[in-house]
């Protein structure tokens, strides 16, 4: 069920221009190395800390995974451990792709990066 935490594709990357969000992915690592959104910071739900995170009220915190399980599983532990609320990107990378938004990512062609240079 949607939310207020629940953020939509265009929503997060209009906050990442405007450089109002840090955005989280809590993939693993190779998820990580294969696809990403320019910008996202890692680090992964297996080795989660919520009071690592930089909190200086800049920046609202955003939460994004592949389809939004685990990010959604994120933001509720982050806020518990913290008090201090965040969001995340409903339906993941995934939805991020449907909406046809821009990713740095791996071509399992040729093994190059493909990076657009923008978000």
């Amino acid at each position: 069920m949607a939310d207020k935490y629940d953020l939509t594709p265009q929503s997060v990357l209009k906050d990442l221009r405007a450089g109002e969000i840090l955005l989280i992915d809590v993939r693993e690592p190779a998820e990580f190395a294969n696809e990403r959104i320019h910008g996202a910071l890692l680090h992964p739900l297996s080795t989660f800390e919520p009071k690592a995170f930089p909190t200086d009220g800049n920046r609202r915190i955003v939460f994004q995974c592949g389809s939004g399980k685990r990010s959604r599983m994120a933001l509720n532990n982050f806020m518990k451990e913290t008090g201090i609320e965040a969001a995340h990107l409903a339906g993941g990378i995934a939805a991020w792709k449907s909406a046809r938004q821009p990713c740095i990512r791996l071509d399992p062609a040729t093994g190059a990066i493909v990076d657009k240079g923008d978000y």
